[in-house]
């Protein structure tokens, strides 16, 4: 299946057989998420879960960054509420990301700073080129990254992401490697082949147990053990029998590839 389209001029979308392609599609203002971004990747999320026979998305970023988060001329002089408003929304979009079911790859190259560095922490995985560099660096314009934090945070171990917040330095792609931040890092001009090789590795699998995998990993995250097991038992019972898990076992036992429905 091939299609593609422009997203209102801030985006572009485009499906590449399973793979759903969201490019955050303003080069000159390092693809800043306003209002108008906000929607438009929005949409394409939503695009992309109706779309059938998808498997993955990549969200990406062109020109010479991934995302330098919230543009600043936004916040300036801008009333308490119209500003409320643009954080809820973005707050929005984000649990999009994470919600979404289909998983979500950041492919990042450049830098992924503020929100932009919350929308990678949003994301499912993320495959960074060997230049990128991450960071909260709102407060060197004295903004706490106070929504960035909350993704951050579940992602990267507390004394890493607080001194990411605290000091707004970037960090550079091996480090947030480390921190787990990012899956993988890759030179910068393996880093489309890595992302596309990681989604197909995901599309190859049943496209239902995918799904249902995410949304347990996620239920299951913030729970207590004993509540965790729960969540992981009622999901291994309904993949279990599911036709689509029974279709994974008879394949597997006859020694012959699955056919798994779209």
């Amino acid at each position: 299946m091939e299609n593609s389209q422009s997203g209102q001029g801030y985006l572009l979308y485009e499906v590449r057989g399973k793979v759903a392609h969201i490019t955050l599609d303003r080069p000159q203002e390092l693809n800043v998420l306003t209002r108008p971004m906000l929607e438009a990747l929005g949409a394409a999320l939503e695009q992309a879960g109706r779309e059938p026979g998808l498997r993955v998305i990549i969200l990406a970023g062109s020109g010479r960054a991934f995302c330098a988060g919230h543009d600043l001329k936004d916040l300036a002089g801008t009333p308490q509420a119209q500003v409320d408003d643009l954080f809820g929304y973005c707050t929005q979009v984000m649990e999009k990301v994470r919600l979404h079911p289909l998983p979500v790859i950041a492919r990042v190259h450049g830098v992924a700073a503020a929100a932009g560095c919350q929308l990678v922490a949003s994301c499912d995985l993320a495959v960074a080129a060997a230049s990128a560099r991450f960071g909260t660096s709102g407060i060197k314009a004295g903004l706490f990254c106070s929504t960035p934090m909350v993704p951050l945070s579940r992602v990267v171990p507390a004394k890493k992401a607080l001194e990411m917040l605290l000091t707004g330095d970037l960090i550079s792609a091996e480090q947030a490697e480390r921190a787990g931040l990012v899956n993988k890092v890759v030179p910068d001009g393996e880093l489309e082949q890595a992302a596309d090789d990681l989604a197909g590795r995901i599309a190859a699998n049943s496209p239902y147990a995918v799904r249902l995998g995410k949304q347990a990993f996620y239920r299951q995250l913030p729970k207590s053990p004993a509540d965790a097991y729960d969540i992981g038992r009622q999901a291994m019972v309904e993949n279990i029998v599911n036709e689509e898990g029974q279709e994974g076992i008879s394949a597997f036992l006859e020694k012959r590839p699955p056919r798994y429905r779209d």
